[in-house]
């Protein structure tokens, strides 16, 4: 039984060698060389360049956190500031009506945009 599957199969693999021309294949392999030698250049390429940017990344991510909290606290100076800005001019205001203009008296006391809404 083994015997006629396996003349089966050798007659079968000639028949698909006679498809192919061995030139075709040799050259088909030097080319899937060819490619793999490029793809692994490509590859180590990548890695090096994955590294540096790594290190770029945690050298910058530092400089950005420390300037985050820098411009927080920078803003919450300066909101406390326009705070009592506020409160001096409506006291100044209270005390002396004439004080400032008329234009300078309306309800936007701070005209800065919020930066915290969503545009």
């Amino acid at each position: 039984m083994e015997e006629p599957i396996r003349e089966a199969s050798q007659e079968m693999s000639n028949e698909f060698k006679t498809l192919v021309k061995a030139e075709d294949l040799t050259s088909l392999r030097q080319l899937q060389h060819l490619i793999l030698g490029r793809l692994q250049d490509s590859n180590a390429v990548l890695s090096h360049y994955n590294e540096f940017a790594e290190n770029c990344f945690s050298d910058v991510s530092l400089e950005f956190s420390r300037n985050t909290r820098l411009l927080k606290s920078m803003k919450a100076d300066l909101d406390y500031i326009f705070l009592k800005l506020r409160s001096i001019k409506s006291k100044i205001l209270a005390t002396y009506p004439d004080a400032f203009p008329d234009d300078s008296t309306s309800d936007a006391f701070d005209r800065r945009p919020d930066l915290e809404l969503p545009q």
